[in-house]
């Protein structure tokens, strides 16, 4: 049997160190995991349109647990929300 591993792009990887320093900087309190308003806060810095929108679905994408807050296990799963709201978009929203 044979494995292929999956690759992942430059520019992937890129990105998603960027959403990762974006939402561990709106972490206000450091206490490493995230609020409904500090996630708000990153989805602003995204320029969202529709940020309370944005962080309610987040929430239902990577909240696992239910607690109400993003922990450090769960941040891979706002990470992809992320990625698949503004597929290759990241960067340009950032730097406008």
């Amino acid at each position: 049997m044979v494995f292929f591993k999956k690759s992942v792009s430059p520019t992937l990887l890129a990105e998603r160190e960027q959403i990762l320093s974006l939402f561990k900087g709106c972490d206000v309190n450091n206490d490493g995991k995230l609020s409904k308003d500090e996630v708000k806060a990153a989805f602003r810095k995204l320029k969202s349109r529709f940020p309370g929108f944005r962080t309610k679905r987040a929430f239902k994408a990577a909240d696992k647990n239910g607690d109400g807050v993003i922990s450090e296990a769960e941040l891979d799963e706002l990470v992809d929300y992320v990625l698949d709201c503004y597929e290759g978009n990241v960067a340009l929203r950032l730097t406008k």
